[in-house]
């Protein structure tokens, strides 16, 4: 079953392949034919393929991943024997179905490891876990995404973990606020799209409610949200301060039968402290 993660991120990976989507599938077809399936639109639409595997949980089958792309079925199975062929896919030995294969892996692996910022950011998230007893993750944001690149879990956690790659909207996340109140409301407003999508029954989804989010975010050095990503926990989240503006943060997931209003500013001001010496450091080594 799907995370409100990854129905989020489903929605986003299949509205970039609507917005590249022509009127009629015969019109997709005969581009196809003219270019030979080759070239940048083709490169595209593989990386919109990729998306939309990464943005699903499950096998896909070729109707399904039609009708969530659009592309039309012969550019589909090019497209699909390529990757298979390559070992960014890997097919149902008993079925007709695809799923993200391991050379997908490598790359995503790759990402984290010429990041000069991790070694730091890790250390950091150890601090955190040690000292407060809950998850400390590691995003950055990505668009109108926060991505998680790293996380330590609580020793004696029991609720949902947001695994390294997974990717929520900015709007609906403590990481996302206080990243969001670095940047101007003109910046803010170009940033997200028109209809803010609710993750739970909790998510701020006016632009009202949203920007006092963000003020309070400034007024008191980090973020806070009470169930508008996961149901049951509570978030807290600082950026860390070493590129203008921020573009990394650090949050700590607080189930919410476990903390008080008390224990939440604690917290966050630990987090201010801790993400303000990360900052430092990453400056002091060059790091941008």
């Amino acid at each position: 079953m799907a995370t409100p993660g990854t129905q989020e991120a489903a929605q986003t990976a299949q509205a970039r392949s609507a917005k590249a989507r022509p009127a009629d599938g015969s019109a997709a077809d005969e581009e196809e034919r003219a270019t030979g399936g080759t070239g940048v639109k083709s490169a595209r639409r593989a990386l919109d393929l990729m998306e939309t595997f990464a943005a699903h949980d499950t096998w896909l089958t070729l109707a399904e991943l039609h009708t969530l792309t659009g592309f039309p079925r012969s550019s589909l199975h090019g497209l699909l024997r390529t990757l298979l062929d390559v070992g960014w896919l890997e097919q149902d030995a008993g079925a007709a179905r695809y799923r993200l294969g391991i050379r997908a892996l490598v790359c995503g692996t790759a990402y984290l490891d010429r990041d000069a910022a991790m070694p730091f950011a890790t250390e950091a998230l150890e601090q955190i876990r040690e000292r407060t007893g809950f998850t400390a993750h590691y995003a950055r944001r990505s668009g109108d995404q926060v991505v998680y690149l790293e996380t330590r879990e609580a020793k004696r956690s029991t609720h949902l973990i947001s695994r390294v790659g997974r990717s929520l909207p900015v709007h609906a996340t403590a990481l996302g606020k206080a990243l969001l109140a670095e940047l101007t409301p003109a910046e803010v407003d170009a940033l997200l799209p028109t209809t803010l999508t609710a993750l739970t029954a909790h998510t701020v989804v006016s632009r009202e409610g949203l920007r006092a989010a963000c003020e309070r975010a400034r007024e008191l050095g980090y973020a806070t949200e009470r169930e508008e990503g996961t149901p049951g926990i509570r978030c807290v989240a600082a950026v860390v301060p070493y590129r203008i503006p921020a573009s990394d943060a650090i949050s700590c997931s607080l189930p919410v039968d476990q903390i008080d209003d008390a224990g939440v500013r604690e917290i966050g001001e630990l987090l201010v402290e801790v993400t303000a010496r990360l900052g430092r450091e990453l400056r002091r080594a060059g790091i941008r």
